[in-house]
């Protein structure tokens, strides 16, 4: 059942008191070991930033590529939130945990020029990676009473909240998608080709798909999202784009409509209501 939210507290968010999220390291054994000459265990890390009042629901989120996090104290948070870096607040006062996935230490390797060499889509699209982020759901439950579980991957990160929506099914409670990846790089197709074809049809939770409609990254089309959406799509309008196409300040992250496209997520997680078109 979807939480009662008024349409008037979504408008009046920015007026409400400011509230911290505390940022808080998780760590869980992952059950398995890593290793050659000596075997170590392998750890899955997040961060989770607690609102200052109590909270049921969190949203687990993707960072776009790398799309390794690369975790080692719980103040890397914030390079890793892509749009929603500057809008904890909003979340906060809707009583929504945010909470920051890393690929397991087995798996997070970044080379010079944030070239990732693991978490590729064989990883992501298994069921050792829901194994893995089930074992922080279970902290979470467990330490911090959070029984409600939202999936948000972006950009390269959407591999990510794809597989996890199919292979969690309905352990969460939703899935976004946000500047959904839909096309691999030709030169390294093991970072993307597995969605090229992905069913959307198989995720048994609600999915919710944001994509800004001027999106001019050549891996995230916004044609390909429309033709597999089904009054499901937040399409965003307007804004900036500034510096790499599929970078961070760009269209492609929702440049000039950050604080747009995160309320407009937020809306969603209370209510289930698609607001089709936002930032105009």
């Amino acid at each position: 059942m979807k939480w009662l939210f008024s349409i008037c507290a979504l408008a009046c968010l920015g007026s409400v008191t400011a509230q911290t999220m505390t940022p808080i390291l998780l760590e869980a054994d992952a059950g398995r070991e890593s290793g050659v000459f000596s075997k170590s265990p392998v750890v899955q890390r997040a961060i989770l930033l607690k609102p200052s009042t109590p909270t049921d629901a969190a949203l687990l989120f993707y960072r776009g590529w790398s799309g390794i996090a690369n975790i080692k104290t719980e103040n890397d948070w914030k390079r890793n939130l892509n749009y929603l870096q500057n809008n904890t607040e909003l979340f906060s006062q809707s009583g929504i945990a945010l909470v920051v996935m890393d690929c397991p230490s087995d798996e997070n390797s970044v080379a010079p020029g944030n070239k990732p060499l693991g978490c590729n889509d064989d990883y992501r699209s298994s069921g050792k990676h829901a194994d893995d982020v089930r074992k922080i759901m279970v902290l979470l439950k467990e330490k911090y009473g959070i029984k409600n579980f939202y999936v948000m991957g972006h950009s390269y990160g959407t591999i990510s909240s794809k597989w996890l929506a199919k292979n969690l099914g309905t352990e969460i409670r939703g899935s976004i998608h946000s500047a959904s990846m839909t096309l691999a790089n030709n030169y390294n197709r093991i970072y993307g080709s597995s969605v090229e074809s992905f069913d959307m049809s198989a995720l048994k939770a609600p999915v919710l798909n944001i994509h800004h409609g001027d999106d001019q990254c050549s891996h995230t089309p916004y044609s390909t999202v429309v033709a597999y959406s089904k009054n499901n799509l937040i399409t965003v309008k307007g804004g900036e784009g500034t510096g790499d196409v599929c970078g961070g300040t760009h269209l492609h992250s929702m440049g000039g409509r950050e604080e747009a496209a995160s309320t407009a997520v937020i809306q969603w997680i209370k209510t289930g209501r698609v607001q089709a078109i936002v930032g105009e």
